[in-house]
């Protein structure tokens, strides 16, 4: 693997991290066509991976608060994090880690829960679009529209005619969104079986970690096939050149923030956000200072 020291508009090696991640990139169809474990791109180790995503945190920040700053200016332009994957992919410890190093003014996060009553008596898109991000902010769904075709799948909440329109009905909000001035990047955390057992088994031996675990996971991994033809399906109908998914292998959490922050800086760059000019006669207000 090469390392990821990266440079502008791409990955190391000269390819977009976006382009090797893209669902579907390389002909591959299906979930077991991507390595959990792999490192597209990426770092070769836990240490260089770390100094790599610690490398990209004074970029990403001068890119957010230039995306923030141009806003006031009139610029409608913002940023849609989607973090979709099962249960321990890593959505909470994404956005502490990489969400982490911008200034939390300029964002916005939602987890979302289970509908409640209120939401319930609306289509299912409307909490979401409450949700969005306004203009210069960057948006995080820890969790998001997509579980209206992921668990209501699995779970059969929904009749499966209702659920193939729901496809259409997201490519049609997210082509709005784009229409808008919202970059919309969709990231599928994709962890493997073991992986996650792995994970599960250390919520339960650590005192500090029981308060993640809840036994209705056990359950749910049960449903591990279910949950992955869900995905699949999503990745299949829901990947736009508006709005396209990227799979991202999250069995090593390090590569996974490094990923994610990766694909944030390339999507930040080719917005390339500026700084507003003043409105105001910048040496006039210079006199006045100086003069006391």
């Amino acid at each position: 693997m090469t390392h990821g020291k990266g440079r502008k508009g791409a990955a190391a090696g000269g390819t977009p991290l976006r382009e090797l991640l893209r669902a579907g990139a390389g002909g591959r169809r299906g979930l077991g066509a991507y390595d959990p474990s792999a490192l597209p791109a990426g770092p070769s180790d836990k240490a260089a991976g770390r100094a790599a995503s610690a490398a990209l945190a004074g970029p990403l920040a001068e890119l957010q608060e230039r995306l923030y700053a141009a806003a006031t200016a009139g610029d409608r332009r913002r940023l849609l994090l989607v973090l979709q994957g099962m249960d321990t992919s890593g959505k909470g410890g994404t956005v502490k880690h990489v969400i982490g190093q911008f200034n939390p003014s300029g964002c916005r996060i939602t987890a979302f829960k289970a509908p409640t009553p209120q939401e319930r008596a609306h289509p299912f898109l409307w909490r979401v679009e409450k949700a969005l991000p306004g203009p210069g902010e960057i948006g995080i769904f820890d969790r998001s529209h997509y579980e209206d075709v992921l668990i209501a799948r699995v779970r059969a909440l929904a009749p499966r005619e209702v659920l193939e329109r729901r496809y259409e009905e997201i490519n049609a909000f997210e082509r709005g969104l784009a229409e808008d001035g919202v970059t919309v990047v969709k990231v599928f955390l994709h962890i493997g079986f073991e992986e996650q057992r792995e994970r599960l088994l250390r919520r339960l031996d650590r005192p500090d970690k029981r308060w993640k675990f809840d036994p209705g996971d056990i359950e749910e991994r049960g449903l591990w096939p279910a949950y992955q033809e869900a995905y699949e399906r999503v990745l299949e109908r829901c990947s736009t050149d508006a709005a396209p998914w990227y799979v991202v292998p999250a069995d090593r959490k390090w590569y996974r923030n490094w990923a994610v922050s990766r694909l944030l800086l390339e999507h930040l760059e080719e917005l390339d956000p500026r700084y507003p000019p003043a409105s105001f006669d910048v040496e006039a207000c210079r006199a006045r200072l100086m003069a006391g």
